[in-house]
């Protein structure tokens, strides 16, 4: 396989079995990771909709199959790719790999020139967040519609509207439950920025800014990030809305990306004795220093 640009490791809680059937189990796959999909081991493993980049019909090819190995080729964008599920037993359930190969550059993915295979990598992301609810029997976050010119989501967090704006707008919790390094300055005017202000100084900027109820961010493009937060019985309805952008090139990278930091927000609120599932995340082009991964 060509070296991927993308490995993600986590550990989801169930066996390794158990966690082989949700990835070969078309039923499993129609709930937490997309809206179609068929398998017929070892010759068809396809899935597609609205909720798979370039999901229009199936584009995957099995490559190799064992009892710990999915590896398929995905065309995506006319580009052939290579994906690929390494699962190893684990103290605390069972170690998933996914690698994914033929990403473009970070740089192109950031200025949105990236077309649907810029999704590749939080498409993952939150597809390895609902696998590991799924296997727990918890809610699933909202799935990234690939179709849609509106980007909106409402989730429910077991935790109170401060708590979870607090959580939301404070670098030490952000970087507890995301594994980011992000700095804040949570305030009307202050900076929000991806990687810390070393390394992105100019991030983007708070233009509203109520605690345990609302703030907004502006991008340097115009492009708004609006969390509103609701509390109902010691519960919190968070709704994100993305806008502002160009509805003919909608940030689909970005608000998959969002929708996963969404997930572990939720498990960093809800679960007694949390702990983060990720335990590396290596991307093609992206500084070592933008991840805070502590385990």
């Amino acid at each position: 396989m060509t070296e991927p640009d993308l490995r993600l490791s986590a550990v989801v809680p169930a066996p390794l079995k158990v966690t082989y059937e949700a990835l070969t189990d078309p039923a499993a796959l129609r709930v937490w990771l997309t809206e179609h999909a068929e398998v017929d081991l070892p010759g068809r493993y396809e899935f597609w909709g609205r909720t798979t980049p370039d999901g229009a019909e199936p584009h995957q090819r099995v490559l190799h199959v064992d009892e710990h190995t999915i590896r398929f080729a995905w065309t995506v964008d006319g580009v052939e790719t290579t994906s690929e599920f390494q699962l190893a037993e684990d103290a605390d359930g069972t170690l998933v790999t996914l690698s994914q190969t033929d990403l473009p550059t970070f740089e192109d993915i950031i200025a949105d020139k990236a077309g649907a295979r810029g999704a590749l990598q939080t498409f993952w992301t939150l597809a390895i967040a609902n696998l590991a609810d799924y296997l727990a029997g918890r809610a699933l976050t909202p799935k990234c519609d690939f179709t849609a010119t509106e980007l909106r989501a409402s989730i429910v967090i077991d935790a109170a509207p401060e708590q979870v704006f607090e959580s939301m707008t404070r670098p030490e919790h952000i970087r507890r439950w995301s594994g980011v390094n992000i700095d804040v300055e949570p305030h009307v005017g202050g900076r929000y920025a991806m990687g810390g202000f070393e390394l992105n100084p100019g991030g983007t900027t708070f233009v509203e800014f109520e605690p345990g109820r609302k703030a907004t961010l502006r991008f340097a493009d115009g492009m708004l990030d609006t969390w509103e937060l609701e509390g109902t019985d010691g519960k919190t309805r968070l709704t994100v809305t993305h806008s502002g952008f160009d509805p003919a090139n909608p940030p689909y990278p970005g608000w998959a990306g969002f929708l996963a930091g969404a997930a572990a927000l939720r498990r960093y609120h809800e679960l007694p004795q949390w702990r983060s599932i990720w335990r590396k995340m290596e991307i093609a082009g992206v500084p070592e220093s933008m991840f805070a991964i502590d385990q």
